[in-house]
């Protein structure tokens, strides 16, 4: 089948995924909510007690102010995770209510099906992105980037977005059921918290500091935090860099073996 069929096909599948968006909004509500409260959480309720008992990067006097500027780069990392659950509930359904069976009767492009799902969740989670920062501004988040530092920003989410959204689909196809696929990537949604999304790994005990450091989400938080705060990022942009291009490898390699032989289209 050729390019321009396969681009052709993927499109009406991502059109498929928006409309089912627009249809049944409570996924995406729950994408958007669970970052704005995590923020509203860590700002209203932690923030003044964490910016004062941490050292933050970049100084500062530990205020609840400072901390905002902290923590609303790795509540944005969130967001970006948080769109893994959508994706891999949509493949999932999918997969058990037979409209996989249809497909497999229609002359259509194979990698459009999980196509319109990735690129669609990929959609969904720039435009809560959008959100979650107006909220984050409108409780003091003042980042003082460029607009080409906040591009940056944003293209380093949109690839995270985009690895998770493959590694998610693969999990919605090998999961037994809906509520089987909503839970599965739920770590990783909170496996920012393990880095340093909330507070600076030099506060953490000796183990669990070492995770931080090397787990993949710190230097994409680090690199975040530079970027919009102006904080040092040294060789966190490579190591983002380098961890987005391998979740987005491995996710739609798994993907696309996983659909090769559970859906056999």
């Amino acid at each position: 089948m050729s390019t321009t069929y396969a681009m052709r096909d993927s499109m009406t599948m991502l059109r498929r995924n928006l409309k089912h968006a627009q249809r049944y909004p409570s996924m995406t509500i729950s994408i958007v909510a669970m970052p704005i409260l995590m923020l509203l959480l860590f700002v209203y309720v932690f923030g003044g007690a964490l910016g004062a008992g941490i050292e933050l990067p970049g100084g500062g006097t530990g205020d609840r102010g400072d901390y905002t500027n902290f923590v609303a780069p790795g509540i944005l990392l969130m967001a970006a995770t948080a769109g893994a659950v959508s994706t891999a509930v949509s493949v999932c359904t999918d997969m058990t209510e037979g409209i996989i069976n249809r497909f497999r009767t229609m002359s259509i492009s194979k990698s459009s099906v999980l196509t319109g799902h990735v690129v669609g969740n990929v959609i969904q989670t720039m435009i809560s992105l959008v959100l979650v920062i107006g909220v984050a501004l409108l409780v003091g988040f003042r980042p003082n980037a460029t607009f080409v530092e906040w591009l940056a920003a944003l293209g380093i989410l949109a690839l995270l977005a985009f690895g998770l959204s493959w590694l998610s689909a693969a999990i919605g196809l090998g999961a037994s059921s809906v509520e089987a696929a909503s839970n599965a990537p739920m770590p990783l949604t909170f496996l920012p918290f393990l880095g340093s999304a909330i507070v600076p790994p030099e506060s953490m005990p000796v183990g669990l500091r070492w995770f931080a450091e090397y787990q993949p989400f710190t230097p994409m938080t680090d690199t975040l935090r530079g970027l919009l705060m102006g904080t040092e990022i040294g060789n966190s942009a490579w190591l983002a860099l380098g961890w987005g291009v391998v979740l987005s490898l491995l996710g739609f390699l798994w993907a696309r073996s996983a659909f090769k032989r559970e859906a056999k289209i």
